[in-house]
């Protein structure tokens, strides 16, 4: 699971608030991962430095990205901010990128900006990239090619980079570009065909025609095709994004539908944290739990 903590103006107590919750429900083992509300250098790098001390302080078997473009990104990296994972939205066509404000020279510049920090404990995969059927519609940079086709070409992209994650975003465009929750499984087809470790943010927008019974649907046969991981989200509702996703509950359902495992040294975390219990199930957290214990951004003292 990526635990995803967003909030409307970056407030560092309100994304703590949800980045607990959602460990103390065992999520984000794949990354816990903030798409900033701001561009603001000095913002975007106290997100970092935050996401850093409290995976440092606990010990958290994960990795942390803050979700903005990449050339922040190299900005931040130059400035020594303890960046895990770089973050780009990628798309099919080279126009397409361009308006996204980046060339493949520029992730390669990131990725070896990236490897210079020598962060990894586990391998060197440092890169991070979300994709989503519509982007070259949308920036009318098409072509004339078939939205499936388009979305495929990124992952080929993405592969050149060792990424440590891939997701497609398969509704939070909307109608516009899906005409149903079935087209929203080809993305996982053509990832795994392709060979990236390929998420999905199971989501919809609110003018979409779909609701939260067909994200279960697709979720589950996501899930049941092997898919990489899922998002984290309280309640399954973004506050900052405005749109539905799926939950830390909706991650424990799955599991335990399919018999499904935490990465091995997260679930030994939550284990010895009392998060799950020996049959990994949920236990009840109490006030006085570890994670709740003196945590200054919680606390509004940072």
């Amino acid at each position: 699971m990526r635990l995803q903590p967003n909030h409307p103006t970056d407030d560092l107590k309100g994304i703590a608030a949800s980045m607990l919750d959602g460990l103390l429900y065992g999520s984000g083992d794949a990354v816990i991962g903030i798409n900033p509300a701001s561009d603001s250098l000095p913002l975007l790098e106290q997100l970092n430095y935050m996401l850093d001390d409290v995976i440092h302080r606990f010990e958290i078997p994960t990795q942390s990205c803050v979700l903005t473009d990449v050339t922040n990104t190299l900005k931040l990296i130059e400035r020594g901010t303890p960046v895990d994972l770089v973050f780009q939205s990628i798309a099919g066509t080279e126009a397409t990128n361009a308006s996204f404000g980046f060339n493949l020279a520029t992730l390669e510049e990131a990725h070896q900006a990236a490897l210079s920090l020598q962060r990894g404990t586990l391998g060197n995969d440092v890169m991070y990239f979300e994709t989503g059927q519509g982007s070259c519609l949308s920036a009318n940079a098409h072509h004339g090619v078939d939205q499936q086709t388009c979305e495929a070409r990124p992952y080929a992209v993405a592969r050149r980079f060792s990424p440590l994650l891939v997701n497609t975003v398969v509704g939070f465009i909307g109608p516009e570009y899906l005409y149903d929750g079935k087209q929203r499984l080809e993305d996982h087809f053509c990832g795994k065909l392709l060979g990236v470790p390929l998420g999905c943010d199971v989501c919809y927008t609110n003018h979409a025609e779909a609701d939260q019974d067909d994200m279960d649907t697709l979720r589950t046969l996501l899930a049941t095709a092997g898919l990489t991981y899922l998002m984290g989200i309280p309640g399954a509702d973004d506050i900052m994004l405005n749109y539905q996703s799926t939950s830390f509950h909706d991650a424990l359902y799955v599991r335990e539908l399919l018999g499904l495992k935490h990465a091995p040294e997260f679930g030994e975390l939550l284990a010895r944290m009392k998060i799950l219990d020996t049959q990994g199930r949920l236990c009840d957290a109490s006030r006085q739990h570890p994670l709740l214990q003196h945590q200054p951004y919680l606390e509004g003292r940072v």
